[in-house]
């Protein structure tokens, strides 16, 4: 199985990688595929350039064999909608079942996003829950409710092709590309936020 975790990484941060890792020990999978947004669809654009959040995270996870990069929805015109990049990883990995690692935020959201049920006909839903959360008080109820026959644990996910729903915890980290960018923006250090090699390429490139 194949994880796919997509989002700005403006910048990518350590709370990216370590929950990105727990979920990937969870499952077993086989590797994470870190998908940087070509044209967000339901946010801002973001602050740095394709070519700069691309560098980043090839900067932030060089080492680390179960993480790999892919450049689609930065190559792809037009909104980068996320139906859309798994039909394109479908027909890249035939013989792959896709696992989308999803943050609480973004689950909350998905009734919102483009083609929304058809990604559960393309992949399995995994959605990242922190310690702080207990059971699903913070997540979207009638979402949940519309999803419950869909729900699994880890264990089972993990011989599903598509169409499952799991709560995978991973580790407590408040830290948001936001936040990175207001303090950098304030003056203050950001050192151990985010990985060493990416604060290099910020430093260097004048990127914030």
């Amino acid at each position: 199985m194949i994880g796919i975790l997509g989002g700005t990484f403006d910048p990518i941060h350590n709370g990216h990688l370590r929950t990105a890792l727990d979920v990937q020990q969870c499952l077993s999978l086989e590797q994470v595929r870190f998908i940087p947004c070509g044209e967000p669809p339901h946010r801002v654009a973001p602050v740095a350039e394709p070519i700069q959040r691309l560098s980043m995270v090839r900067a932030a996870i060089a080492g680390q064999e179960k993480f790999t990069i892919d450049d689609r929805e930065i190559r792809r015109k037009g909104p980068s909608y996320m139906v859309d990049t798994l039909i394109s990883l479908k027909q890249s990995f035939k013989d792959k079942s896709l696992c989308l690692i999803l943050g609480t935020d973004a689950f909350n959201g998905l009734e919102q996003w483009h083609r929304w049920q058809q990604i559960f006909e393309l992949a399995n839903i995994v959605v990242m829950q922190r310690p702080a959360i207990r059971g699903h008080n913070e997540l979207n109820k009638r979402l949940l409710a519309l999803l419950k026959d869909r729900l699994i644990d880890a264990d089972r996910l993990k011989q599903k092709q598509n169409g499952g729903l799991a709560f995978v915890p991973v580790t407590q980290m408040d830290i948001s590309a936001t936040k990175i960018r207001q303090m950098w923006q304030q003056g203050k250090d950001i050192q151990f936020l985010l990985p060493d090699s990416v604060l290099t390429l910020i430093r260097q490139q004048h990127i914030y």
